[in-house]
C-alpha cells in the first residue's frame, strides 16, 4: 500500500472480504499502533520507512488515565498516535507529537482498541470482560458501589464473628484478653524504638565520642594554639590595618564572625563531652527494653504504632465480645442499611 486513510465508527467495525483484499494489512498496521513488534518487513518497496497515525476519541475509555500515569500531556483534539518503521528495523513512537515506547502503545492499547480475527477466542466470553464492558457502556459510577460493597461485607464477617458458638468466644476473648494485656502492660510510646536505638548507639561509642569531642574542643578553644585564639589574634592584627585601611574593615568584621562562630561550635563540643560518659547499666536497660519491643514486633506488627494499633484491636473485639449482645444488635441494624444502601446504588 502506498497511502490508505480510513475511518472507523464507533463500537463494532468489521473487516471483510476476498483473500488478498488487503484485511490483514489494515490489522497488521492496527496491531503495530498496540505495540507489536515491527519489522523492516512491513516497510513498502522502493520507500525508505513505514508510517502509521491514527486519531482516537477519549470518550468511553481510560485512556486519559494512561497517559496521565506515563506522564504524557492529553491532546484537546483526541489521542493521536504516530509510529515509525525504517529500512534498518529501527523506529520511532510519538503520543500527541511527544516522544514515547513502543511500550506504551500496550499500555494504551486495551483503552482503544480490540482486535478479535477468525477462531481467536473473544475477551467477551470473560464473565468479567463482559461486566466491565456493561459498566463502560452506560457509564456506571463504580467508586460509590465499591466502597458500599465494602462496608457491607466488613459489616457482615463483624456479625459472623460475633455469632460464632461460645465454645469458640470463649477462646477468643482469653486470647484477645491476653493481647490486649500484653501490649498495654509494655506502655509503648510512638518512635520509642527510634530513641532507644540512637541512645544504644551513643552508649556504646561513649569513649569514642568523648575522645572526639573534646580532641575538637582542645584544637578548637582550648590549647595555646587554639582556633580560638588564631582568630582573635588575626583579628587585632587586622583590626590594626583596618585604621589605616578602610578596605580592611569588612575584613575584620568577618573574622571576629568567625571566632564567635567557633568558640559557640566550640561550647558545643564541651558540653557534648559532658553528657557522653559510658553507663553500662544505662546500656543494659536499653538493651532488655528493646529487646522486650522487638519481642513484640514479631508477634504483632513491624513497627510500635502497629503494635499499638493491634492492641487497640484487640481491645475493641474483646469489648465487643463481653457486651456481645448489645453489640450484635446494633451491628445487625447497621448491616440492615449498608445492605439497603449498597442495593439502592
Amino acid at each position: 500500500m502506498d497511502h490508505l486513510a480510513l475511518e472507523f465508527a464507533p463500537g463494532l467495525n468489521l473487516l471483510t472480504g476476498e483473500t488478498g483484499a488487503g484485511k490483514s494489512l489494515l490489522i497488521d498496521a492496527l496491531a503495530l499502533l498496540g505495540g507489536e513488534k515491527a519489522s523492516s518487513d512491513v516497510v513498502r518497496r522502493g520507500a525508505e520507512k513505514a508510517t502509521i497515525s491514527a486519531v482516537f476519541t477519549l470518550e468511553g475509555n481510560n485512556a486519559g488515565s494512561v497517559l496521565e500515569s506515563l506522564g504524557l500531556a492529553a491532546a484537546d483534539a483526541g489521542l493521536i498516535l504516530r509510529r515509525e518503521i525504517a529500512l534498518n528495523g529501527k523506529g520511532r513512537v510519538f503520543i500527541n507529537d511527544q516522544p514515547a515506547t513502543v511500550a506504551a502503545l500496550r499500555q494504551l492499547a486495551p483503552e482503544l482498541m480490540a482486535i478479535h480475527a477468525q477462531r481467536e477466542t473473544l475477551a467477551a466470553m470473560d464473565a468479567g470482560t463482559r461486566l466491565d464492558l456493561l459498566d463502560q457502556f452506560i457509564h456506571a459510577e463504580l467508586s460509590g458501589i465499591a466502597a458500599a460493597f465494602a462496608e457491607w461485607q466488613a459489616l457482615r464477617a463483624r456479625v459472623a464473628e460475633l455469632q460464632r458458638d461460645d465454645q469458640d468466644r470463649l477462646r477468643l476473648a482469653d486470647l484477645w484478653s491476653f493481647q490486649k494485656n500484653e501490649i498495654q502492660a509494655a506502655r509503648l510510646q510512638p518512635g520509642e524504638d527510634e530513641c532507644l536505638e540512637s541512645e544504644r548507639a551513643l552508649l556504646a561509642n561513649a569513649e569514642k565520642l568523648y575522645a572526639a569531642a573534646m580532641g575538637a574542643y582542645e584544637l578548637m578553644y582550648e590549647s595555646a594554639g587554639s582556633a580560638s585564639a588564631n582568630l582573635r589574634s588575626a583579628s587585632r592584627m587586622v583590626e590594626d590595618l583596618a585604621r589605616y585601611k578602610s578596605a580592611f574593615q569588612d575584613m575584620a568584621a568577618a573574622l571576629e564572625s568567625a571566632r564567635i562562630a567557633v568558640d559557640e561550635a566550640a561550647a558545643t563540643l564541651r558540653d557534648f563531652a559532658s553528657t557522653a560518659n559510658a553507663s553500662p547499666e544505662r546500656l543494659a536497660e536499653i538493651e532488655e527494653r528493646l529487646a522486650a519491643i522487638d519481642r513484640l514486633k514479631r508477634k504483632y506488627g513491624p513497627t510500635v504504632e502497629a503494635v499499638a494499633a493491634y492492641g487497640e484491636e484487640a481491645a475493641r473485639k474483646l469489648h465487643e465480645l463481653e457486651f456481645r449482645d448489645d453489640v450484635l444488635r446494633q451491628l445487625e441494624k447497621e448491616l440492615s442499611a449498608a445492605a439497603a444502601h449498597y442495593l439502592d446504588l
